[in-house]
């Protein structure tokens, strides 16, 4: 009697096991690793669907949520869940990591022009982390109405408006055609939504 009752529990731990295992083979996962100028995708699915396609879209995707300033990382989870739901995977898991750490998205940034001399030279290429939680002080990217895409030190938090300067304080002077202009480094207010993050290595 003892033994057929062992044998009962042993079959039945061996289903149990077995649903958990089936259970977990029917769950849907996409894997997106940034390194800042490179995005990797691994879609995990038992689903008969086109994944290379699939994981291209989602690495066009990935790109258009870096260089957007009011994208984060909600934001990337949100439009792959989209993308999975248009290949006929609903709700899968979506686990986003980076050379930052999990949840977050670094962007390499270029360097271009002298404004941010002595801390950035022209032509340097630094590590933006996407986020708009900044702090007077930090070095941040921006999309300015007025200069267009411009890299500034926060000098001063007003709510939602950030008001930027150049670390270039330097004036110079120059004539162009015939009339003398005062060159010097840029100083803007934009909103927070226009920052595109915060330059965390350089």
């Amino acid at each position: 009697m003892a033994k057929k009752i062992i044998l009962a529990l042993i079959i039945l731990i061996l289903i149990i096991i077995g649903l958990f295992t089936f259970t977990n083979l029917g769950g849907d996962s996409v894997d997106v690793y940034l390194d800042g100028e490179n995005v990797t995708v691994t879609t995990h699915t038992i689903s008969n669907i086109d994944t290379a396609s699939l994981n291209s879209e989602i690495c066009n995707y990935t790109f258009n949520v870096m260089n957007d300033s009011i994208s984060d990382t909600e934001t990337l989870k949100n439009g792959i869940s989209d993308i999975c739901s248009y290949y006929g995977i609903e709700n899968p898991e979506i686990n986003i990591d980076s050379s930052l750490g999990p949840n977050q998205i670094p962007v390499i940034v270029h360097v271009d022009g002298t404004s941010m001399l002595p801390t950035l030279q022209d032509g340097q290429d630094v590590l933006l982390n996407k986020t708009h939680n900044i702090h007077v002080g930090d070095i941040v990217v921006a999309e300015s109405d007025e200069y267009g895409p411009i890299i500034k030190r926060v000098s001063e938090i007003d709510e939602n408006m950030i008001h930027l300067v150049s670390d270039n304080k330097n004036i110079s002077y120059e004539y162009i055609n015939g009339e003398l202009y005062e060159v010097k480094g840029i100083e803007t207010w934009v909103d927070i939504s226009d920052i595109n993050g915060v330059v965390i290595s350089y």
